[in-house]
């Protein structure tokens, strides 16, 4: 799966894996063979949905296919279970979709990263609360034994799905406040945190395995269940709370695969099939993609959890407290002369540009470069942005045609022929550092080689600020180098007047 996914992935299976555990009340019945083809061709739809969002050329297309099959999953456990009043329900879905329609309309582009953690932390929610009623009333659900007790399968499944929920929402919730500046998006490290985290899993897996052997476990009976949703709202929020801002893509992507198997867990204890197997895509998918991640920053995913990224200056290379550097700083009409003047430009967004919003004065600035013969691409790294395909999602928004977007492996060897290199709002994807400083914390994540090109312009607010990952950018101070100190869309809305 390519690291290319829109911010709608998380949104349409977020909404199909929590709907089903409200709708369907399993009774452990044989499965209708037209009710396991309905199913059916729901994944089908769902596996055609990641297919079509692992490329913004097709996200339109697999987000209708997302919603097909959402809407067939949904009718056909409305359909074929009991349900005690269709009313409740409706005006449920009702009320849950005019909220979804409002926050769609009118959600920036910028907040999609919040939104989507927004959107997990309430799958979350849905497999805690379906959990919580199958444990309080499992006579619903048909997983009762002869004697009254739960099955004990059916414990396990419960405490399970409730726990991987649990740490979704707090997780999820954690990550909104960071992402949406509500609490600092630097790394917060708590003394004895790794001693307490392998602790409190310990003591989750321990009363999991306990509460699956007690001989008595009937309807809402025991302390176990409770103790153990509290523990993992706990390590869901002291996980989450260590990450900085620079690891949020990884974050994103696990939380995502954390509700896929969260809903997959519910969809054993609730005998549906559609979920079991939408969760499983889900789970496996996000997995896949904080893989691809962690390997696009050349950190193994045991690192990010373990968080601190970025939480104190590296040695090599951190401009803080050191002596200060000699740069060359331009201005718009310099910047404007230079691109006029190139045949081949190649520019790179990151976090910066979705600050400023400058997407749709860069896709402006990119049209009246090729009015003028120049050719212009558009260089985007795995982990630019905060979440997966955040520099996608906004040059999209943008209407930039998708065919001048490229990926870190198919443009990198094209900086050594371009005339210009410009630079809108990253810092760590463009630092040599990765590839020259062992002592550096991004040493040998994969970077774009803009140090090769001609010319380089590089937008920055100030030149008091470092990447996420707290290190210097040598990148500022090459020869070629000229740096555009000032906010990114005011800055390039003034290239396009001196272009013109």
């Amino acid at each position: 799966m390519k690291a290319v996914v829109t911010t709608s992935l998380g949104a349409v299976l977020a909404l199909f894996t929590a709907t089903p555990a409200y709708a369907a009340g399993a009774e452990g019945q044989a499965v209708n063979p037209w009710v396991a083809l309905a199913y059916l061709v729901a994944g089908v739809f769902f596996i055609l949905a990641l297919r079509g969002l692992s490329s913004p050329a097709t996200s339109r297309r697999g987000n209708r296919f997302g919603m097909a099959g959402m809407l067939i999953a949904v009718v056909t456990t409305l359909v074929t279970h009991s349900v005690g009043n269709i009313w409740e329900i409706a005006i449920a879905i009702a009320i849950g979709g005019a909220v979804g329609f409002v926050i769609a309309r009118r959600i920036a582009m910028t907040a999609m990263p919040q939104l989507v953690a927004a959107f997990h932390s309430l799958v979350g929610l849905a497999a805690v609360l379906v959990a919580a009623a199958a444990f309080l009333n499992p006579g619903s659900f048909g997983i009762l034994d002869a004697a009254g007790n739960i099955l004990a399968v059916s414990r396990v499944e419960m405490v399970l799905g409730a726990a991987i929920g649990a740490i979704t929402f707090s997780g999820s919730v954690i990550a909104f406040a960071k992402l949406n500046g509500n609490m600092s998006g630097a790394p917060i490290m708590l003394p004895g945190r790794h001693i307490i985290n392998l602790g409190t899993l310990l003591a989750i897996i321990v009363l999991t395995v306990l509460y699956a052997m007690q001989p008595v476990a009937g309807a809402g009976e025991g302390w176990i269940f409770w103790v153990v949703l509290g523990l993992a709202f706990a390590i869901g929020f002291l996980l989450i709370i260590p990450i900085g801002g620079a690891d949020m893509p990884v974050v994103v992507s696990m939380l995502n695969s954390y509700s896929g198997w969260a809903a997959a867990a519910m969809g054993f204890t609730l005998h549906n099939t559609a979920m079991i197997v939408t969760g499983a895509l889900v789970g496996s998918s996000g997995a896949i993609l904080s893989y691809i991640m962690c390997r696009a920053m050349n950190r193994s995913f045991i690192s990010v959890i373990a968080g601190g990224f970025g939480a104190e200056d590296s040695s090599g290379g951190s401009a803080a407290g050191g002596e200060q550097r000699p740069y060359k700083q331009g201005s718009a009409d310099d910047a404007a002369f230079m691109l006029e003047q190139a045949e081949k430009v190649i520019i790179i967004p990151g976090y910066g540009m979705a600050v400023a919003q400058a997407q749709h004065a860069l896709r402006e600035m990119g049209d009246v470069l090729k009015e003028k013969g120049v050719e212009v691409k558009y260089a985007i790294h795995p982990v630019a942005g905060r979440m997966p395909g955040h520099m996608n999602v906004l040059l999209a928004e943008a209407n930039v045609p998708y065919d001048e977007v490229f990926e870190l492996e198919d443009i990198n060897s094209e900086f050594a022929t371009a005339d210009v290199a410009f630079i809108i709002g990253a810092n760590d994807v463009v630092n040599p550092a990765a590839k020259t400083d062992k002592s550096s914390p991004i040493y040998g994540m994969p970077v774009f080689d803009v140090d090769k090109a001609k010319q380089v312009f590089f937008i920055k607010r100030s030149m008091g600020g470092v990447g996420y990952a707290g290190v210097d950018n040598d990148v500022f101070y090459m020869n070629q180098t000229t740096m555009l100190l000032s906010d990114a869309k005011k800055m390039v809305e003034e290239i396009v007047k001196a272009l013109d």
